[in-house]
């Protein structure tokens, strides 16, 4: 599926292709708050960190969800560092 996504490292929109799947994507039930993390996606060794409101996704490089052992707390954090 086409998404557009933040790139913090080129500091734009961009599109790109993710696979939202049990084998790609962790889903977060409790998402009341837009300001949290709806679900983490693996995107070609990167990560797709996607927030409950209208924000766009944002690509975390050499970061997966296995890495940050699933955890929504700390996708936040990498989430909120890449907007710095």
């Amino acid at each position: 599926m086409d998404v557009i996504a933040y790139n913090p490292q080129k500091g734009r929109l961009e599109t790109i292709t993710a696979h939202y799947n049990e084998g790609t994507t962790t889903w977060f039930d409790g998402t009341r708050n837009p300001e949290s993390v709806r679900m983490i996606t693996d995107l070609e060794g990167n990560l797709l960190i996607t927030l409950g409101g209208w924000n766009y996704p944002v690509i975390i490089y050499d970061v997966t969800r296995k890495s940050i052992n699933y955890n929504r707390k700390m996708a936040g954090k990498l989430y909120k560092q890449a907007l710095l």
